[in-house]
């Protein structure tokens, strides 16, 4: 093998691999109106590192509309927070715990184009 071979080898070790150091994000649904950020961030952290907790709430109310996003600092913790809260009952509500996916353009499209 060439030095440059062992060099990769060598650097790749101190690497982050594919996955690791990402920050994995959790949707929360089926939230009572009534929960605060203080109240998931509480819940959730029994699971592990929390990054950030952000309930999306109404642009003109202020109120919240029933789901939030939690962010984890490890893919472990996040799939730790979907085992456990998964249909556990928060202020009244199961809760609906799922891994976060991106949203689709085309919904996106479908709304702008919509009138």
């Amino acid at each position: 093998m060439s030095w440059a071979g062992l060099l990769f080898e060598e650097a790749a070790g101190y690497l982050p691999k594919k996955g690791e150091n990402e920050v994995k994000k959790l949707f929360v649904g089926n939230l009572a109106f009534q929960v605060t950020e203080a109240e998931l961030r509480e819940l959730f952290e029994q699971a592990g590192e929390i990054e950030s907790v952000n309930l999306i709430t109404d642009r003109e109310t202020g109120r919240s509309r029933g789901f939030a996003f939690v962010e984890y600092t490890t893919d472990e913790a996040a799939q730790e927070a979907i085992q456990r809260f998964n249909g556990t009952e928060l202020g009244g509500r199961p809760l609906r715990v799922d891994e976060a996916r991106e949203r689709s353009s085309s919904r996106s499209e479908g709304r702008r184009n919509r009138y």
